[in-house]
């Protein structure tokens, strides 16, 4: 059996990693300056996360949700206090796909409205409802489609308000990323959140808050949408959740209520999952990730805004859009054959994508920094 050959390959089969760094099967020493679409939040392989998953598979990895696992427990509560939503509830899943279908799904049920917003540039997801909100016409297969998702333009005050005047009893939920990743690093504008939640409240719609790239520590905030002061009625995430291990959630407002069979997983929640979102958050919390992603943000802007071929830079904590007046694909394959340097791309093909773990030093950096003015120069 072969593959289902989807995903184009680098020529490259990491072997090992530590903290920022990779190995190859060949012994090339890799600095990963991408954490595998920002899912390595706090490094490979770090002491607390490897402690905490060894002594956990020791015990027991995996039981359903048919009974009490006191993990799930004290992930809600770090997880609660840390980001500042300790009123809210708990869902747990398995990626950030699998978090979005359920917030789509539960807001559906609380207002029985069937219709969904979401906006230009978007990427909540492959699967049924997550990919009809995903503005990538390829990936929307014919079962897919429907018009009950609409599409409104990004930062779009005007056409927000035209379609809730036309069709506002009908929404059910408006979806919308923190700041949007694949889209090539797009900031919501404080007075377009503050018009979608204003909208929301008015025609009875579920606000949700897509945070499975830029929360997480991403931005400097745990999750994004926190420095518009904006209160949404449900976040997801997944991502920098487990620092690998498969895991995802869904937040959810007190007003949404449980009942049994509403929402369910296998997978989700599992004593290994736990075990390693758990570590995640004991090593945001113990080394100020939130602070260092802000510092060392501000610190590769300031070292590489001045550097020729750049157009603007796009940008909160460690969430960085590089836009360039070109293709960046020559110089992201320069950075990674010739550099040695993992970084990513967007669906705006001038955009390099800069995703670091959150937990990355000066000395790194510089490397990151160093590589890319030799590139831009030789361009």
């Amino acid at each position: 059996m072969n593959l289902f050959n989807v995903y184009p390959l680098f020529n490259i089969n990491p072997v090992k990693a530590q903290g920022s760094f990779l190995w190859d099967d060949k012994g090339e020493k890799y600095l990963d300056f991408y954490g595998g679409h920002a899912v390595i939040s706090i490094g490979h392989n770090h002491p607390h996360y490897q402690t905490q998953l060894k002594e956990q598979l020791e015990k027991i990895s995996f039981y359903s949700n048919s009974v009490q696992n006191e993990l799930q427990t004290e992930l809600a509560d770090k997880l609660g206090k840390l980001s500042g939503y300790e009123d809210y509830n708990l869902f747990l899943c398995n990626s950030g796909a699998e978090a979005n279908e359920n917030a789509l799904k539960l807001a559906s049920f609380h207002n029985g409205k069937s219709k969904v917003l979401y906006f230009s540039g978007s990427f909540h997801g492959r699967t049924s409802a997550a990919v009809s909100v995903t503005d990538n016409p390829k990936i929307v297969a014919p079962v897919n489609f429907s018009e009950r998702f609409i599409k409104s333009e990004w930062n779009d005050i005007e056409q927000l308000e035209e379609i809730f005047e036309t069709q506002g009893s009908e929404i059910s939920s408006v979806i919308i990323e923190g700041i949007q990743g694949v889209g090539g690093i797009m900031i919501p504008t404080a007075e377009f959140l503050s018009k979608i939640k204003e909208l929301c409240e008015k025609y009875d719609a579920a606000l949700i808050l897509d945070e499975v790239q830029s929360g997480y520590g991403r931005s400097g905030y745990f999750f994004a949408h926190q420095e518009f002061g904006i209160e949404p009625d449900m976040i997801t995430t997944a991502k920098g959740m487990g620092n690998g291990f498969p895991i995802g959630g869904v937040l959810i407002h007190p007003k949404f209520e449980a009942s049994n069979g509403l929402l369910g997983t296998t997978f989700g929640g599992n004593h290994l999952a736990c075990a390693a979102a758990i570590a995640v958050l004991d090593v945001m919390k113990e080394e100020d990730l939130m602070v260092n992603a802000q510092q060392m943000g501000d610190y590769i802007e300031n070292e590489i805004k001045g550097l020729p071929h750049i157009k603007s830079i796009r940008r909160k904590g460690l969430m960085i859009g590089v836009e360039l007046d070109q293709d960046c694909s020559e110089v992201r394959k320069s950075l990674l054959y010739d550099h040695h340097i993992f970084t990513g791309n967007s669906n705006d093909k001038s955009v390099l994508r800069i995703l670091p773990a959150l937990n990355i030093g000066k000395e790194e950096t510089d490397l990151f920094v160093g590589a890319l003015k030799v590139v831009l120069d030789k361009v």
